[in-house]
């Protein structure tokens, strides 16, 4: 191989890859002279213009039409829970002594039914075979026939 062929000296782009800048406002014979391409008149014919982000040519641009007010919620929104009396009867089976046959708020954090700061409904799915007092904040017709019929009690909280 030749070494001036590896030489940086002798190295040079391909021909076709380098385009020269077109130059603007050198006379009619160029094809760019008189308005350089931009045009007659008009702001984008003028010297130092820049068009405005969300420039829409004059008409009201839309960050401007539409309002600056709305609606935002502060009222923390109600999580109510659904726990079915069988999912109930499930859980009282699994544990092997209950003293009390009260089912408050801490029974179903307890149980991993509820957390702390949800609401409480009871639902009919299912059989109570223990008569029960459960204290919920919510409960459908068919759990209060439920929970009466199996000889407890529902306590509104």
């Amino acid at each position: 191989m030749d070494r001036n062929y590896l030489n940086i000296g002798y190295l040079h782009p391909n021909n076709g890859s380098k385009k020269e800048k077109l130059r603007l406002g050198r006379g009619q014979g160029s094809g760019k002279g008189g308005t350089c391409g931009r045009g007659h008149k008009g702001a984008k014919s003028r010297s130092g213009f820049s068009k405005k982000k969300g420039f829409e040519g004059g008409q009201m641009p839309l960050q401007r039409r539409i309002p600056k007010f709305g609606f935002t919620r502060n009222v923390k929104v109600k999580k109510i829970i659904g726990i079915n009396l069988d999912t109930i009867q499930n859980r009282i089976k699994k544990i092997k002594k209950q003293e009390k046959n009260i089912l408050n708020k801490e029974f179903f954090i307890k149980n991993n039914l509820a957390r702390k700061n949800d609401f409480i409904k009871i639902l009919g799915r299912g059989e109570l075979h223990l008569p029960l007092k459960i204290h919920a904040y919510q409960f459908s017709k068919k759990a209060l026939l439920s929970i009466k019929k199996a000889g407890g009690e529902a306590v509104f909280m």
